[in-house]
């Protein structure tokens, strides 16, 4: 098992276009469609939908990314929950 976070966990992760960082927005423990592909979640492999804080697009990606995947990214935390 990889790092788990929650809605409102801030995090950055490396991109092509370079670091980025946002908001997890949601969590899938389950197999959820996702722009046309299936995602393969757990609650061990859970992935998460992230809001970039630049451009408020949101991605999905696993806690230590997924090889050959669109979204092939390692989370980091930057802080604690927002509010905190």
């Amino acid at each position: 098992m990889g790092n788990r976070f929650s809605i409102g966990d801030h995090v950055c992760w490396n991109s092509e276009a370079g670091q980025v960082r946002g908001t997890i927005t949601g969590v899938h423990t389950q197999d959820v469609d996702y722009k046309g592909h299936t995602r393969h979640c757990t609650p061990d492999d859970p992935q998460y939908e992230i809001k970039s804080d630049k451009t408020e697009h949101v991605a999905m990606a696993g806690p230590m990314g997924r090889p050959g995947s669109a979204a092939d990214l390692a989370l980091n935390q930057l802080s604690g929950r927002l509010g905190e």
